[in-house]
């Protein structure tokens, strides 16, 4: 598997077993479904990624950079800024391991919350950056 697609399935797979992110998020998606809210009033999706090389003798590596963006409904910009901070907590400085390839080190270098151009959402984004060594 590609270090970027497995980095994305530990993201995943990480927080949906956070109890306190899924107390609040509906789920976390690839690809938004229809509605993305179910019975709750948040969800989590991936946003953009990129990776730039972060190479030395021998070695094949990167710098993974992909952003989590939180998604709320309820009133107010609190449950978003919750989420995000959950969000945080989950995956900052964590000791996470990937299957095939090694991560060194995983930060969130980001975190914003702002009001989502339709008045009723409010939209948090959470900068993941992550340096693995692909074996």
């Amino acid at each position: 598997m590609s270090a970027s697609a497995e980095l994305q399935k530990l993201l995943f797979d990480t927080l949906k077993a956070d109890a306190a992110v899924m107390a609040l998020a509906a789920g976390v998606y690839d690809r938004v479904p229809a509605d993305p809210f179910g019975d709750k009033t948040a969800y989590v999706s991936f946003g953009p990624a990129d990776v730039v090389d972060d190479s030395a003798e021998c070695v094949i590596a990167g710098e993974h950079t992909i952003q989590l963006d939180a998604w709320s409904k309820a009133v107010g910009q609190v449950e978003c800024k919750r989420l995000v901070d959950l969000i945080y907590k989950a995956l900052h400085e964590q000791s996470l391991e990937l299957a095939e390839n090694a991560l060194a080190e995983i930060r969130v270098d980001f975190r914003r919350v702002f009001l989502d151009p339709d008045p009723l959402i409010t939209h948090g984004v959470v900068t993941i950056t992550a340096r693995i060594e692909e074996l």
